[in-house]
């Protein structure tokens, strides 16, 4: 189960999410679950201000979740945050080095990588909110949003008892 949750702190936007597991997991999906983190983790720390583009950061997370046999959902993409709430730049999580914006120190976003364990596509459902994967295969997301310092990134969402990993439980 994938829990997204969306704050405003005196007009200020922060968005995010990570899988619960309900009961025990399969051993399919608690690795779907710990590579989808992984993904995440590695395109954050990819980022170097100045130096990376967008397409780095996508393609670093692409080539993890690929060669780890996962697809990547194209449906859905990091955003831009701050005083709006989805803003620029879009954040794919596939692409090609070199391509795409710089990413620069002032920069704040999400990275939320959706990886499938079948083939990429995606629905919404009528709901218009609830996303399911075309062929019902298991699929996960975690996400941060962030803000690119001169150095470095910062994770605003980062939990400090833990609880962003795939493993935490918080009961």
């Amino acid at each position: 189960m994938n829990i997204d949750v969306t704050v405003v702190v005196d007009g200020w936007h922060g968005d995010t999410s990570r899988m619960y597991a309900v009961g025990e997991p399969s051993r399919k999906a608690q690795r779907l679950m710990d590579i989808t983190y992984d993904a995440l983790m590695r395109g954050l720390a990819a980022i170097w201000p100045n130096e990376t583009t967008l397409g780095d950061l996508g393609h670093v997370i692409q080539a993890f979740a690929e060669a780890e046999r996962f697809s990547i959902v194209r449906e859905f993409c990091g955003h831009g945050v701050g005083k709006i709430f989805h803003d620029a730049p879009n954040i794919l999580h596939f692409g090609k080095p070199g391509e795409g914006e710089l990413i620069k120190p002032g920069m704040m976003f999400t990275v939320e990588p959706m990886l499938n364990a079948g083939a990429p596509s995606v629905k919404v459902l009528n709901d218009g909110w609830t996303a399911v994967t075309k062929d019902k295969s298991l699929s996960a997301q975690y996400e941060h949003s962030i803000g690119v310092t001169e150095t470095g990134i910062e994770i605003f969402t980062k939990s400090p008892a833990g609880l962003d990993t795939p493993h935490a439980n918080p009961g």
